[in-house]
């Protein structure tokens, strides 16, 4: 999943999405309400895409986490975060079943649970095509002989 641009901050509920950067603050606009705010240097605000869950082989990207939940639900939501605890652990091993259940606490779960939710309901659940190597070529190659036009029209 693409997740460039959206953060969670701690002691607020919700996500957010990067708007722009302050002299002591980010703005940021929750993605549910579109309201703007500002979040302080001193606050704790985390890219869900430095977001990794431990496992015990190797800790798994938070985009990942969101394609293997898309898998398993087909597309559609995730489990409700007010089911009981045991409920939540036995639907997270049948997406992750080697994740550590030592550092993975259960509010751990139900936060994944309750993004996922949210960038589901809001369709921003982008999966990340890979491109092939030729494909990427033909996109660096484009971009410059655009800016080689650019360059020229001035």
């Amino acid at each position: 999943m693409i997740l460039k641009d959206i953060l969670a901050i701690s002691g607020q509920p919700g996500l957010f999405r990067f708007i722009a950067q302050g002299k002591n603050a980010i703005i940021v606009e929750h993605l549910e309400t579109k309201k703007r705010s500002s979040a302080s240097g001193t606050a704790k605000v985390s890219s869900l895409e430095d977001i990794a869950i431990f496992s015990t082989t190797e800790d798994v990207p938070l985009g990942k986490v969101f394609d293997l939940i898309f898998e398993k639900e087909n597309g559609g939501p995730a489990v409700d975060i007010r089911e009981d605890n045991n409920a939540i652990k036995k639907w997270f091993e049948e997406i992750l079943p080697d994740y550590s259940r030592d550092k993975v606490y259960i509010s751990d779960i139900r936060k994944v649970a309750a993004w996922y939710n949210i960038l589901h309901k809001l369709e921003l659940l982008v999966k990340e095509e890979p491109k092939e190597e030729g494909e990427v070529l033909d996109s660096v190659k484009s971009e410059e002989s655009e800016d080689s036009e650019e360059k020229i029209q001035e």
